[in-house]
């Protein structure tokens, strides 16, 4: 546990002078009994029992006092809460490279697999969103709760060619902020004919007003979006997958990005021609880093379905820093209203 106020700790060195000054005042009281009873009399007063009445209440006050102080310095602690993800965007690499079957039976199969169990194991109010990239990138399925369209949706992938990351990030982007306009041609250092159809920003400014450009928030404070990003390759068309995932980061949205396939690379023959996939790690722990996500690498389909299950407790219920300043001021107030109630009840009077 630590203290975003730690200076503020210093207040406990008071705690010992209130201890000192209640020593002081036991001591008074029980010279004027001594004044004014039987030496008998004030033993039999001041049994163990009654000590131990006497007592308990200031020690509470005390206890909560310590917390209310401790609250000041704005306590924080790793905890365990359930997730506040309310969208999930699945972003599946569909290049041609995924019909490698240097992954029984193949990549792509493997993937969909992965993807449908990941599905499965959602709670039934997490919106997902399916999107697609090879060349171009494009939303097979809108986010939604209906488990059966995004299934179908996994199901029907169709392999193309290329690989843009870059677009299948910005897409993900737009089916989270549906009213949001992310200009791809900022990002699009690699201008491709192809992807001019899926520009987001106004094509006539004079026909359409721009709208306010969207204040950046820090990464990762976005709670209710997540993106999913898995590729077995490098991008080579489209948008910079890093200038893309800056873009998701000023949105506060995670990139978790997921590896898959082999990281020396595979030669892939196909309808008589052949080429060399390599995963770039480089580029995708880039994003995950940016935007404040994980990086997982998968090189079997048992380990891309482990990383989903990972993903899956993670997005359900995630474990990370948060402020619990909140417990330490119930926890004082429940101490000083116990101390309150006792002394009230034992003697008549509050402390």
């Amino acid at each position: 546990m630590a203290f975003l106020w730690p200076d503020l700790l210093w207040f406990l060195l008071c705690l010992p002078v209130l201890v000192g000054a209640y020593l002081i005042l036991l001591r008074r009281r029980k010279r004027s009994a001594v004044t004014y009873a039987s030496l008998t009399i004030v033993k039999e007063a001041l049994g163990a029992r009654q000590n131990f009445r006497r007592h308990l209440p200031p020690l509470l006050f005390l206890l909560g006092l310590s917390l209310m102080i401790a609250a000041m310095a704005r306590p924080v602690a790793v905890i365990t809460l359930p997730s506040q993800h309310e969208t999930v965007i699945l972003a599946m690499d569909i290049s041609g490279s995924m019909r490698a079957n240097d992954i029984e039976p193949s990549r792509i199969a493997a993937a969909q697999a992965a993807a449908r169990a990941f599905v499965s194991e959602q709670p039934r109010h997490t919106r997902i969103g399916v999107v697609t990239f090879a060349g171009t990138a494009a939303v097979a399925q809108a986010p939604t709760q209906n488990r059966e369209d995004i299934l179908a949706a996994i199901d029907r992938f169709q392999l193309q060619r290329a690989t843009a990351i870059g677009s299948g990030i910005l897409i993900s982007l737009k089916a989270i902020f549906p009213d949001a306009d992310f200009d791809l041609r900022a990002a699009n250092p690699r201008r491709d004919p192809a992807h001019d159809s899926m520009r987001a920003a106004p094509l006539d400014p004079l026909r359409e007003p721009e709208k306010p450009a969207s204040k950046p928030v820090p990464p990762g404070s976005y709670p209710s979006a997540a993106i999913i990003l898995l590729t077995d390759g490098q991008s080579n068309v489209g948008p910079n997958p890093i200038e893309a995932a800056r873009m998701a980061s000023e949105r506060g949205v995670r990139v978790f990005t997921v590896g898959f396939g082999t990281a020396e690379g595979e030669i892939l023959r196909f309808e008589g021609w052949s080429m060399r996939v390599r995963l770039d790690e480089e580029t995708l722990k880039g994003i995950a880093d940016l935007t404040r996500g994980e990086y997982f690498y998968a090189g079997s389909a048992s380990d891309l379905k482990k990383v989903y299950e990972t993903l899956s407790s993670r997005l359900v219920l995630e474990t990370k820093e948060t402020e619990i300043t909140a417990l330490f001021c119930a926890a004082a107030a429940v101490m000083v209203l116990c101390s309150a109630l006792l002394s009230v009840l034992w003697f008549n009077r509050i402390l």
